[in-house]
């Protein structure tokens, strides 16, 4: 495989910090796993709902008429 290290990149919604830790080693345990190689990185890239559109309309908006 040479130097080639996977990196795995997740977008979602804002996560608090242990729920952080427990995605990123879970991946890595997993990933390792099936690449056979220890060093894997793990992107978290967060998106609040004002930066999300589904189906033309924000993801903020869909959540504000669910709960009125």
């Amino acid at each position: 495989m040479g130097d080639t290290m996977p990196t795995i990149i997740i977008e979602g919604p804002p996560i608090d910090i242990e729920k952080k830790r427990k995605l990123v080693r879970e991946l890595t345990e997993v990933a390792s796993k099936i690449y056979g190689i220890r060093h894997i990185t793990v992107l978290i890239k967060e998106n609040s709902p004002e930066n999300v559109g589904i189906d033309g309309e924000l993801l903020l908006d869909r959540k504000r008429k669910v709960q009125t």
